[in-house]
């Protein structure tokens, strides 16, 4: 697996149907031609992930949403000229030019605009979007380092676009429209409070949705192979675990804890988007640990720490 900056190889690749990992602000994605069939397909092949579970569409900029996209609410155009750039996917009804298999089906399509200019720089040059989906093994620890990708998909893809380290560390917020109101379908990098500031109040549905509506849905995601535990009381969650090789995510370590455990602060600071920042690439730390569990703190419900918690709830699932 090549791994650069190289945007020509890049759109070579996409141009042949192949794959190609590309940075965003939230997580590494994995990229292919969002209207050939076959690039599509290639895409779940290699994520295993089931088709019923669809994928978010990258564009250029908001310009071209109603290339793809028809009946968009003007909340929806507003949202975009908001935060576009940047890390939000709306959930709208698609022209036919989108493949099904691309929505799982369904007759809407999630889009964005992703805020990085390695990748802005690749979809400006390209003359069709990406569907891209996190690029990691369906399921597990989203990937926000070129070099997750590699550990994940060596061999399996043809080149990794390296654009550093994602600053957001967490998905995008998605959101999508009924009656031309918005609902929230995932929580994510921007928070719902900063959302509902310039459109009012928006509904919430519930994740736990077999067939789901969008991306990121589904209860069980983001899991790391290491037995996984969230508790809002790390001491007494440890006192459970005796003899044992303990991985420990904290939000600021507060209160000591044994040094023969491996504790992971998330911000010194208690800074909640450094903490969000550095979420999955501590995962990734501790999975690769071998050890018998990892406990992570939840996180202040407020902000960007309603997603975290969202993702470690996902991820301690059984």
């Amino acid at each position: 697996m090549n791994k650069g900056t190289e945007i020509a190889r890049a759109k070579e690749v996409l141009i042949d149907g192949g794959l190609v990992a590309i940075p965003t602000e939230t997580v590494y994605g994995l990229a292919g031609n969002a209207f050939s069939q076959v690039a599509i397909d290639l895409i779940y092949a290699t994520k295993k992930r089931p088709k019923y579970n669809p994928l978010i569409v990258h564009i250029k900029e908001v310009a071209y949403l109603d290339q793809i996209a028809t009946n968009i609410p003007q909340k929806a155009y507003q949202l975009a000229h908001e935060f576009w750039p940047g890390s939000l996917t709306l959930v709208l009804e698609k022209k036919a030019n989108i493949p099904a298999i691309v929505t799982a089906g369904k007759s809407t399509v999630g889009i964005r605009v992703p805020n990085h200019p390695l990748t802005l720089k690749l979809l400006s040059d390209l003359d069709f979007p990406l569907a891209a989906p996190s690029a990691n093994p369906f399921g597990y620890i989203s990937p926000t380092t070129a070099e997750h990708v590699e550990k994940m998909l060596k061999g399996q893809i043809s080149y990794v676009l390296d654009g550093g380290d994602c600053p957001a560390g967490v998905e995008s917020t998605i959101i999508g429209f009924e009656d031309g109101e918005p609902i929230l379908y995932r929580h994510g990098a921007i928070p719902l409070e900063e959302i509902e500031e310039r459109i009012g109040k928006i509904k919430v549905v519930n994740k736990e949705n077999v067939t789901p509506s969008a991306p990121g849905m589904l209860s069980q995601h983001y899991s790391p192979t290491t037995p996984f535990v969230l508790t809002g009381d790390v001491h007494l969650e440890l006192a459970k675990y005796k003899n044992k090789k303990i991985g420990v995510i904290v939000l600021k370590l507060n209160r000591p804890i044994a040094k023969e455990h491996l504790v992971l602060e998330l911000s010194k600071s208690a800074n909640i988007e450094e903490a969000a920042k550095n979420l999955f690439a501590a995962m990734h730390q501790l999975d690769e640990a071998h050890l018998d569990v990892i406990i992570a703190q939840r996180m202040p419900e407020s902000g960007v720490g309603v997603a975290i918690n969202d993702r470690l709830e996902r991820a301690a699932k059984k």
